[in-house]
């Protein structure tokens, strides 16, 4: 399968949660229509749907069942795009676009988007538990998987690296331990831990998990990498948010610790690293040696 046909499977079920509601109603024991409006404003707003489909083609190498594993993508994605919502906050980044469209706090107040995001991680947690709850012959699986994203999105993980990416920009801290610090956390953590998630699910061993993880450190700081290339070098078009923030705002990056060329460089060493990671898999690896081919040379 290619990663359309992983993105495709996981629109289809993003269309059914979290809940639509249309209009603005507001029934004790359902979810307001605001928050539904405003939720699924920033999950429908288009997207790679990398990280989901990630873990399902991970499932697919292991030889288990994607269909099993499809709200655990979905929640991984949700989770992402929770990220995105708070991340475009006046608080944070102070962005205006994302994904090509006005950023969610533009449309519907900062307040609301900051709960549109709380609610999208609430609602990727309902869903892998609820999932368990109707299948407790694998809850040993679903659980340590659950376990896998939460890490990921964690206070070690994703939230580690955001708070670090804020301290340096006020502190003016800049140097390459706590580049690693922020890129770690905040980008390779949510394609590690998700991976993991995906051994999991299918009882793979550990040394499995430990080459998806190898993987998922090697891509995560790659894609990083060249994010912050495009911010530079892309166009908004092509990108569909606004470029040059990084620079303008001192936010410490692969451009401003490493320069153009010694960021290009790092691109290449990571994608070896990866190529590496994926050896024991053999040709059952080839969808994720694509796809991190195809991310040295992304424009968007």
């Amino acid at each position: 399968m290619t990663l359309n046909d992983y993105a495709s499977r996981v629109n289809r079920r993003l269309n059914e949660i979290p809940a639509v509601i249309a209009d603005d109603r507001f029934e004790i024991g359902e979810m307001p229509g605001l928050l539904s409006r405003s939720m699924r404003y920033s999950l429908e707003a288009g997207g790679k749907r990398l990280r989901p489909s990630m873990l399902l083609a991970a499932v697919d190498m292991l030889g288990g069942d994607t269909t099993d594993a499809l709200d655990f993508a979905c929640a991984v994605e949700m989770i992402h795009t929770y990220s995105l919502i708070h991340d475009d906050l006046p608080g944070m980044d102070d962005d205006t676009l994302r994904r090509g469209r006005p950023t969610n706090h533009v449309v519907f107040g900062v307040g609301q988007a900051i709960l549109a995001g709380d609610g999208l991680l609430n609602v990727a947690f309902e869903t892998m538990l609820n999932h368990a709850c109707a299948h407790p012959e694998g809850a040993t699986r679903y659980l340590a998987a659950i376990r896998e994203i939460a890490t990921g999105a964690g206070v070690t993980g994703m939230i580690g690296g955001q708070v670090m990416d804020l301290h340096c920009e006020r502190a003016g801290i800049a140097d390459e331990r706590a580049l690693a610090y922020i890129q770690y956390g905040k980008t390779a953590c949510m394609f590690i831990h998700p991976l993991r998630a995906a051994a999991m699910l299918c009882g793979a061993g550990e040394d499995d998990a430990k080459a998806l993880a190898d993987y998922g450190r090697a891509f995560g700081l790659l894609f990083q990498a060249t994010d912050d290339l495009l911010d530079v070098t892309g166009t908004q078009a092509d990108m569909g948010k606004t470029l040059g923030k990084d620079a303008e705002s001192g936010k410490l990056t692969c451009i401003s610790a490493y320069g153009l060329e010694g960021t290009r460089a790092r691109v290449a060493q990571l994608h070896s690293e990866a190529l590496e990671a994926l050896s024991r898999f053999g040709d059952r690896a080839d969808f994720f040696r694509e796809l991190v081919d195809a991310m040295v040379d992304r424009t968007k």
